[in-house]
């Protein structure tokens, strides 16, 4: 078994006078590349957003008290705390250098996802709104320009619950299904699998990220060839929901917090 990751180099800097579908078409036909069956395109949310001029100018917020009170604990500017909470459900915890948060997509992540890097001075990109529906838009685009089914997943770099670092996850996906649920299958020992569920979209994100990089790479696409298993979990319905755990489950989340 092999899978094959293909960035994507030369992507211009993209705004929303930039049809992204359009830039992916013309630079896949200036690297020579031929979308095939099964290929999965994994594209970094900070691009999208920028595409979607999903961009907040921090200079244009006006910080509550409340903004203000947690800056002062977090070692970030009131109007960036500002704009993290207006992207949030609700406070999860608060340390020394993040906010943990619920974001309006429901993800649990620090900082409300917002992202700093790649993008000018003075503004900040928070996740796209509807990555599912970007998505499922992408994918139809090239599906129909190429005419073979594809996947189309949105990625991010998070942390992750008492690890050190940040891997690729997903936080927007069409055309494959995110969870892939294993339960009833054999093990080496014949055994039948109990509760297996693979997160598999992040996955497939965490190893885009090895190319994608996290600097000045400048690739913020990436194609993986090859996963054997996308007959099995082709879905064009199910979105990214599949991998969020409901709140009454989260054995991890803290109900109350201070600052």
């Amino acid at each position: 078994m092999k899978i094959e990751l293909i960035g994507l180099e030369n992507i211009p800097i993209i705004n929303k006078e930039i049809n992204l579908s359009e830039v992916i078409i013309e630079t896949l036909e200036k690297e020579k590349i031929h979308i095939k069956y099964g290929d999965i395109i994994l594209i970094a949310e900070t691009l999208i957003s920028k595409s979607e001029n999903n961009i907040i100018e921090l200079n244009k917020i006006n910080p509550s008290k409340e903004s203000i009170k947690i800056s002062e604990k977090v070692n970030k500017s009131p109007e960036l705390v500002e704009a993290i909470l207006n992207e949030s459900n609700e406070i999860i915890a608060i340390g020394k250098d993040f906010i943990i948060t619920e974001t309006k997509h429901g993800f649990i992540c620090a900082n409300a996802g917002i992202d700093e890097s790649n993008v000018k001075i003075g503004r900040v990109t928070p996740i796209p709104i509807n990555p599912d529906k970007t998505a499922a838009k992408i994918r139809g685009k090239l599906e129909k320009k190429y005419g073979v089914e594809l996947a189309v997943i949105i990625t991010d770099t998070q942390g992750r619950a008492f690890r050190n670092g940040a891997v690729g996850v997903a936080v927007g996906s069409s055309g494959i299904n995110p969870l892939w649920r294993r339960k009833g299958e054999k093990d080496l020992y014949g055994k039948e699998l109990k509760t297996t569920e693979i997160a598999i979209a992040d996955e497939l994100s965490g190893a885009a990220s090895l190319i994608m990089g996290q600097a000045d790479e400048g690739i913020p696409i990436v194609i993986i060839r090859g996963f054997s298993n996308f007959i099995n979990l082709k879905n064009t319905e199910e979105g990214i929901k599949s991998l969020l755990r409901p709140k009454e489950q989260d054995a991890f989340r803290k109900v109350e917090y201070e600052y």
